[in-house]
């Protein structure tokens, strides 16, 4: 008769355990779908850029400003940080709060338009042959707009090399 009674207490102990692990894996559960996902990986353009070099933009008549050359002199050999909410670098390039947007751009289309524009005035300038002075290869590139006030858009020839005009200069970086 004694064992009898001792079985109603090791069935509450193993209801017990039970349970105890029913709470313990609930509540794993429950964490496992409160904390978020690996973060996806960056957009490609995320990181460090290094102004690498400058040359006289295309749609440039004559020699830029003394200005606009020391300003080109200034930024060469900079970096720049894209960020996901902003872009660290010299003033010119700084941006706070950002609006990204990626987009496939056409010869005319790089540069604000420049190329096409240069076309609109002379129909000799090809802006395919123009941008492939430039280094671009390819008949789109993606570009990412930034949104900031600076207007400064970023064109990559390739996933490591992007080039973005500035005051009558077109300015190439490379990621670090």
């Amino acid at each position: 008769m004694r064992g009898a009674c001792m079985q109603p207490a090791r069935i509450v102990l193993i209801s017990q355990a039970i349970m105890q692990v029913l709470l313990i894996s609930t509540t794993i559960a429950l964490l496992a779908g409160m904390v978020p996902p690996a973060c996806a990986a960056d957009p490609f353009y995320i990181g460090s850029w290094k102004i690498t070099s400058a040359a006289v933009a295309p749609w440039q008549d004559g020699q830029p400003h003394r200005d606009d050359l020391g300003e080109m002199k200034s930024l060469v050999d900079k970096t720049i940080v894209i960020q996901l909410k902003a872009i660290v670098g010299p003033h010119a390039v700084a941006c706070k709060g950002p609006h990204y947007q990626v987009k496939d751009y056409p010869a005319d289309m790089l540069f604000q338009g420049a190329f096409g524009e240069m076309h609109l005035r002379d129909k000799s300038a090809d802006p395919a042959k123009i941008a492939a002075k430039l280094g671009f290869r390819g008949s789109s590139w993606k570009t990412l707009e930034t949104g900031c006030g600076n207007e400064l858009d970023y064109h990559f020839l390739d996933p490591g090399t992007a080039a973005f005009g500035l005051n009558n200069y077109v300015y190439t970086l490379k990621k670090q």
